[in-house]
C-alpha cells in the first residue's frame, strides 16, 4: 500500500524544507516536490511539520519494584508513546540474581507480545556480573540486544560493585556493546536514608533529600573514570539530573573521551518545590534521581544547547497515587508515613515530544532541529537503530509524524493516555500537538483516535552504536 504525505515541511535533525514524502508499504519511497501516486492514501500536511517519529530510549513498561509493578503495560503505554508522537521505545528487561541474561530477555519479550502498538527494542538490567553472563553479553549483542544497565545506587537491589562496573565496560568494548549507568552513590544515600527514618522523618520531600546532587556527581565522575581505566569506552549515563553531574559530563568529553548522557523533561520542567506540595502528593514526584532545585533547569538546558547532553528520554514508570485506580493495586500509597517505600517513578512517555517542543523550540532555548535531534535522531544513533529509525529519509522505516506548531493543548490526567491517575504536569498549556501518526507506514493516530491495532508493535534488533 502506497501513501503519500502532501504540503508539509519536513523536518530532520540536519534540514528543513517543504516537500511531499511517498511511502510505498513499511518504507519511505520518495521526497520531494508535487510527487504523484496513483492510488496513494493522501495525508494532508498542509502548514504542519513532518518529522521523524520519536524515540524514547528509557522507558519501563510493567516494572517490577517494591511490592507492586509500573502501571503500565506494553499496551496502554506504547498507546500513550503513540498520542505523543513517539513511535520506537526501548525498554529495559531485568536479570533476576543468578538468571541468564538470555531468560530476562524472553521475559520481557513475552511481556511486549501481541501488546505493543509501536515497535520497541530492549536493554538488559544486569545485577549479577559473572563470569558466565560477561560471555552471554555477546550473545545478546549478536540477536539485536546491544545495551546493558548497571545500577551505583539500590544496595542489595541493583547496586553492583566498581570491580564489575570495570568487567562490564571492557566487555562493552570487545563485543560491541553500550554500558548504561544508573549514577548515584547507594552506600551513602543508603546511610541518609537510615538516618532520617531514625529521626522520625517519613514526609515525601524526604527522598530528595536523602539524594544529595553531590552523589550524584561523585557517582558520574566514578562511572566516566572507571570507562577511561578500561581503555576509554563510551559510557552512557541515564536520567542526568543535577548539575554536579553535568560538570562532570563536560569534564571527561572536553578531553575526548566518549562521554555521553541522556536528562529527562522532569528534571527541565520540575524542582524540589514539587515535594512541598501538601499531604501526600509529593509522593507524585518520588523518582530517582530526584527533582532538583530550580536553579538546575538552566544548566541542563545549557547542556542540551552545547550536546553535553545528547539525549531528552523519560524514564517513564508510572505508580498510581490512588489505590485501585483502574483495577491496579495500592502503589505510591505504599510509601505513606516512610517515604523510603514510595515506589520510585513517574509517567512521561505521551509527553516528551510537546514539552520539549513547546520549553524547548517555542522559548528559543533550541532549535527545531535540535528538537529532532534529542528526541528521534540521536537516540537512534546511539542505541543502534539509525537510519532504520530516527530520520525521515528513502529506505527508512516510515515512522512519521504530522505536527500542528500553531495548535495548542492543556496536559491533563483527565485527557491523557497513561495509566496513571495523575499527569506531573497538570494544567500546563502548551504549543504544539500530534496530527497524525504512521509507524512502518501504517497510521497508527487519526486525530485523536487510536486506529493501530494492539500487538503490532514489532521487536527491533539493534546493532552497535553509532557515536560521534
Amino acid at each position: 500500500m502506497k501513501t503519500l504525505i502532501t504540503g508539509g515541511t519536513v523536518v530532520t535533525a540536519t534540514d528543513t524544507y517543504k516537500a511531499d514524502v511517498l511511502i510505498d508499504g513499511e518504507k519511505v519511497a520518495a521526497i520531494g516536490k508535487d510527487l504523484r501516486a496513483g492510488g496513494a492514501k493522501r495525508v494532508d500536511a498542509s502548514r504542519k511539520y513532518v518529522i521523524p517519529g520519536g524515540i524514547d530510549v528509557h522507558t519501563h513498561m510493567e516494572l517490577p519494584f517494591g511490592g507492586t509493578f509500573a502501571s503500565d503495560d506494553f499496551h496502554t503505554g506504547t498507546v500513550a508513546a503513540a498520542f505523543g508522537g513517539t513511535t520506537s521505545i526501548v525498554d529495559f528487561a531485568v536479570q533476576d540474581f543468578g538468571q541468564s541474561l538470555e531468560k530476562a530477555r524472553d521475559t520481557w519479550l513475552a511481556k511486549a507480545r501481541g501488546k505493543a502498538v509501536v515497535d520497541y527494542g530492549l536493554h538488559v538490567i544486569v545485577r549479577d556480573v559473572s563470569d558466565k553472563v560477561l560471555k552471554e553479553m555477546a550473545t545478546m549483542v549478536s540477536e539485536g540486544v546491544t545495551s546493558f544497565k548497571l545500577f551505583m545506587a539500590y544496595p542489595g537491589v541493583f547496586m553492583v560493585d566498581d570491580a564489575a562496573i570495570f568487567k562490564a565496560l571492557a566487555r562493552s568494548a570487545e563485543i560491541g556493546a553500550l554500558i548504561l549507568m544508573h549514577a548515584e552513590n547507594g552506600g551513602v544515600i543508603d546511610v541518609l536514608v537510615k538516618k532520617a527514618l531514625a529521626a522520625k522523618h517519613g514526609e515525601p520531600k524526604w527522598h530528595a533529600l536523602t539524594r544529595p546532587p553531590e552523589a550524584e556527581g561523585e557517582a558520574t565522575g566514578r562511572a566516566y573514570k572507571l570507562a577511561e581505566m578500561a581503555g576509554g569506552v563510551p559510557l552512557y549515563i541515564v536520567h542526568l539530573s543535577a548539575a554536579q553531574a553535568l560538570e562532570q559530563v563536560r569534564l571527561f568529553r572536553d578531553r575526548g573521551l566518549p562521554a555521553y548522557a541522556e536528562t529527562c523533561p522532569q528534571y527541565l520542567f520540575l524542582s524540589y518545590d514539587s515535594y512541598e506540595e501538601p499531604g501526600f502528593d509529593g509522593a507524585k514526584y518520588v523518582m530517582s534521581p530526584p527533582l532538583r532545585p530550580k536553579w538546575h533547569q538552566d544548566e541542563l538546558w545549557r547542556g542540551l544547547a552545547k550536546n553535553d547532553l545528547q539525549v531528552v528520554s523519560t524514564d517513564h514508570c508510572p505508580f498510581c497515587m490512588k489505590e485501585g485506580y483502574q483495577g491496579l493495586p495500592k502503589q505510591k500509597e505504599l510509601g505513606r508515613g516512610d517515604f523510603s517505600k514510595i515506589p520510585n517513578g513517574a509517567p512521561g512517555v505521551e509527553t516528551r515530544m510537546v514539552l520539549l517542543y513547546d520549553g524547548g523550540v517555542v522559548a528559543g532555548r533550541i532549535s527545531l532541529n535540535r528538537w529532532i535531534e534529542l528526541c528521534c535522531t540521536t537516540p537512534a544513533k546511539i542505541m543502534g537503530m539509525f537510519p532504520k529509525k530516527g530520520t525521515i529519509a528513502v529506505g527508512s522505516d516510515a515512522d512519521i509524524v504530522v505536527w500542528d506548531p500553531k495548535a495548542t493543548q492543556t496536559l491533563s490526567a483527565k485527557t491523557h493516555h497513561m495509566r496513571v491517575d495523575y499527569n506531573p504536569y497538570e494544567g500546563k498549556k502548551v504549543k504544539g500537538k500530534v496530527v497524525t501518526v504512521l509507524s512502518r507506514g501504517e497510521v497508527i493516530v487519526d486525530k485523536d483516535k487510536l486506529v493501530g491495532k494492539k500487538g503490532r508493535g514489532r521487536f527491533v534488533k539493534r546493532g552497535s552504536p553509532a557515536l560521534s
